[in-house]
C-alpha cells in the first residue's frame, strides 16, 4: 500500500482519520456480532461459567496478541515509541484506575467500547452512560479532575522504555510473547468448542482483535511515510471521547486525527452488524434500570481509564498485546474491580443490601 502517495494527497490529518473510520468500521462490526465485552467475560469468569463471554473475548485477545508479536518478528511493526511503553507510566494510576474501571463496567453492564456498540443498537441507556462517560474521561484528562488524577498517579511510578516493557522484565522477547498468545488462543478455542455459540461468533471475536493489530500497523505505516510527526497508536475509547467532546463543545474546527475518525467508524460499523442481525431496537431505562446506577458507573469508567492509561480495550487488549507492564496491571485490576463490584452489587446478597437503589433487574 502506498502511503506516501495517499498522504502526497490527502495529508496526515485525513489520512489518519480514514484509517482510523476504516478500522474502526470493522471493529465495531465485528464487535457487535461477537457481543465483545470485558464486562461480560469478567462477570462469568467469577461465577465459574467458561462459556460464550469468555471465550469471545478470549479469542479477541490472543489474536491480537498473536498478530501483532508476528508482526514484530517479521519487522513488519515496532512498538517501541508507542505511548504505552515509551512514556513515564504510574503503576498506582493503573492499578487504581482498572479497579475503578471494573466497578464501573459492571455497574453500566458493559466496558466503554459495549456501551458504544449498543448505542449504534438503540440503545437509550447505552448512550446516556457513554455521554458521561465522556466527560467523566475529560474532566480526568484537562479539566477538574486533573489534580485527583495526579495525586494517584504520582504515588508509584515507573520510567519509559525497558521498564514498561513486560517481554524485556521477564526475559522472553518476542518470541515469548507470541507463544504467550498462542496458548491463550488454543485455551479460546477449547472454551468456544465447549460453548453455545456459532463459528460466525467466534470469527467475529477473531475479526475484532484483529482490528486492533491493524490499528498498530497502520499508524505505525504512517508515521514512517509522513514528513510530520505522527505517534504509532492503537484502538482505544477513553481519550476519542474526551477528543470528540471537545471538538463538539470546543474545537469544531481542530485537525482530524486517528482518534476522531474511530469513533464514527466503531458506531457505523455496530448500526450495520444490528441491521444485518435484525437486532436493531430502541431500549430505554424501563422498570428494573437505574439511571443512578450508569451514571455513577460512567464516572468511575471514564476517571478510571485517564489513570489506567486506557478502558478495557485500551489497555487491555491494545496495551496489553505490546506487553506494557502498566496495562497489565490495569487489566487485572479491572477483572478484580469488575469481580468485586458484582459480588458486592449484583449477588445474591448485593442486590437486596449493598446500595440497594442502584440495582435493578439483571439484563
Amino acid at each position: 500500500m502506498d502511503w506516501t502517495a495517499w498522504i502526497d494527497r490527502w495529508g496526515e490529518p485525513s489520512v489518519l482519520a480514514m484509517t482510523g473510520a476504516v478500522v474502526g468500521l470493522g471493529f465495531g462490526f465485528f464487535g457487535q456480532r461477537s457481543k465483545f465485552c470485558l464486562r461480560g467475560a469478567v462477570v462469568a469468569f467469577w461465577h465459574g461459567h467458561f462459556g460464550d463471554k469468555l471465550a469471545v473475548w478470549l479469542l479477541s485477545f490472543a489474536s491480537a496478541v498473536v498478530a501483532i508479536q508476528a508482526m514484530i518478528l517479521l519487522d513488519w511493526l515496532d512498538v517501541s515509541t508507542a505511548r504505552q511503553l515509551a512514556a513515564r507510566g504510574s503503576m498506582s494510576g493503573a492499578l487504581v484506575g482498572g479497579l475503578m474501571f471494573g466497578i464501573g463496567m459492571v455497574l453500566t453492564r458493559g466496558c466503554a467500547s459495549r456501551l458504544l456498540i449498543l448505542s449504534a443498537n438503540g440503545n437509550l441507556r447505552a448512550l446516556l452512560a457513554g455521554l458521561v462517560f465522556s466527560v467523566a474521561a475529560q474532566a480526568a484528562s484537562q479539566g477538574v479532575l486533573v489534580p485527583l488524577r495526579e495525586t494517584i498517579a504520582g504515588w508509584w511510578t515507573v520510567e519509559g522504555g525497558g521498564s514498561r516493557d513486560l517481554l524485556a522484565i521477564l526475559g522472553v522477547g518476542h518470541w515469548g510473547g507470541l507463544a504467550f498468545g498462542l496458548v491463550w488462543g488454543l485455551a479460546a478455542l477449547f472454551y468456544a468448542y465447549r460453548a453455545v455459540g456459532s463459528v460466525w461468533q467466534w470469527a467475529s471475536a477473531i475479526g475484532a482483535g484483529l482490528m486492533v493489530a491493524l490499528a498498530w500497523w497502520a499508524t505505525y505505516s504512517i508515521m514512517n511515510n509522513s514528513f510530520e510527526p505522527v505517534q504509532i497508536q492503537g484502538i482505544t475509547f477513553s481519550g476519542p471521547s474526551s477528543d470528540w467532546l471537545m471538538r463538539v463543545l470546543v474545537e469544531p474546527d481542530g485537525p482530524w486525527t486517528f482518534a476522531l475518525g474511530l469513533l464514527p467508524g466503531v458506531f457505523l460499523g455496530s448500526l450495520i452488524g444490528a441491521l444485518i442481525g435484525k437486532e436493531w431496537h430502541v431500549e430505554t431505562f424501563g422498570p428494573g434500570y437505574s439511571v443512578p446506577r450508569y451514571v455513577i458507573g460512567a464516572v468511575l469508567m471514564g476517571f478510571g481509564s485517564m489513570m489506567a492509561g486506557g478502558c478495557a480495550v485500551g489497555a487491555g487488549i491494545t496495551g496489553g498485546s505490546v506487553f506494557a507492564l502498566t496495562a497489565w496491571v490495569a487489566l487485572i485490576g479491572m477483572w478484580l474491580g469488575g469481580g468485586i463490584a458484582d459480588r458486592l452489587i449484583d449477588g445474591p446478597k448485593g442486590a437486596s443490601t449493598f446500595l440497594p437503589r442502584l440495582n435493578g433487574a439483571k439484563p
